[in-house]
């Protein structure tokens, strides 16, 4: 009780800031309280950091849970090598860290659970020394200014978007079906960028893929379907039989097809890496089976009939 300033910053480490300002009310300076009352507590710091395309760094101490605020709900896809070291949870929008053992630097992946976007952290681990203050919380910003509203991605819809509202944006459903099954199928499943309404549908394995591409000496084979709205996509795997290298042309495809797209312009020698590649086909209000020849002609027959004689009924009305 002899020195009240002492013991204000004593109890202002501990959390105890407004009770000590109350008892030392009517016995230090106007000055000498507001100086103190402006003193920032441990307990309420938080480290603001913003997310522009540039990893974050992030630094851990063994035994010391740290707690990222993302304010989204997201994934975490941890490195094999430090799993065993690191725990993850995720919750709500924060995600806990804690170290069990030192590491060196390793990437983390935040995704965003609604839109598929990647957050990247770079994160290590050391041992706890003596004079180490606890680590303070850290929040991560998505890069944009405070207070500017976000510019808008043409290739996503909003969250809570339905999937009929999806023809009113600018990319055509023909692109969104053809790159999620590009990615579908070459990418990582954590990079796969979700789109609301695509599903994957049934399709026929042993479907006879013969009249498809007629001109080139290729197998085709059924890999995977997925449908959007009234849009179906497939994806064929060609493989070359010649010895030859093949050069790839849309315009060779034989069927009623919305857009067309390969993966790779040619096809090596049979037997080399590059003898196989994909084919993706969008067609329209069904799938792949009701697209190919004989099915469908892209040629209407019965237009060249001649058109039918007028009778004499007719002429009397």
């Amino acid at each position: 009780m002899q020195n009240p300033l002492r013991w204000l910053a004593r109890d202002a480490r501990t959390g105890w800031l407004a009770a000590g300002l109350v008892w030392a009310a009517g016995r230090l300076p106007a000055a000498i309280l507001v100086l103190v009352s402006l003193l920032p507590t441990a307990s309420h710091a938080i480290e603001v950091v913003r997310w522009e395309r540039l990893p974050l760094s992030v630094t851990l101490r063994v035994g010391e849970e740290r707690i990222l605020f993302v304010d989204r709900p997201v994934r975490v896809a941890v490195p094999s090598a430090i799993a065993e070291h690191l725990r993850v949870q995720s919750a709500d929008g924060a995600v806990y860290l804690r170290a069990s053992a030192p590491f060196e630097v390793a990437r983390l992946e935040l995704q965003d659970a609604d839109t598929g976007a990647l957050i990247l952290l770079d994160v290590k681990s050391t041992q706890v020394q003596s004079d180490d203050t606890p680590l303070e919380p850290m929040r991560i910003l998505i890069g944009r200014q405070p207070g500017v509203a976000p510019t808008p991605d043409p290739d996503r819809p909003p969250r809570g978007e339905s999937a009929e509202s999806l023809a009113s944006t600018a990319t055509p459903t023909a692109m969104l079906l053809t790159r999620y099954a590009a990615q579908s199928l070459y990418a990582p499943l954590r990079t796969v960028e979700p789109v609301s309404g695509i599903a994957p549908t049934p399709v026929h394995r042993t479907l006879d893929l013969s009249t498809l591409i007629p001109t080139l000496p290729v197998s085709a084979t059924v890999l995977s379907a997925w449908r959007l709205q009234d849009q179906w996509v497939t994806a064929l795997r060609l493989t070359n039989l010649t010895h030859e290298w093949l050069r790839l042309d849309p315009r060779a495809l034989q069927g009623d097809f919305v857009a067309a797209t390969f993966q790779h312009r040619d096809l090596g020698p049979q037997g080399a890496s590059t003898d196989t590649t994909v084919l993706y086909v969008v067609t329209h209000g069904h799938g792949l089976a009701e697209s190919l020849l004989p099915a469908v002609s892209p040629v209407d027959a019965a237009s060249n009939l001649p058109a039918p004689k007028a009778s004499a009924s007719d002429h009397e009305q």
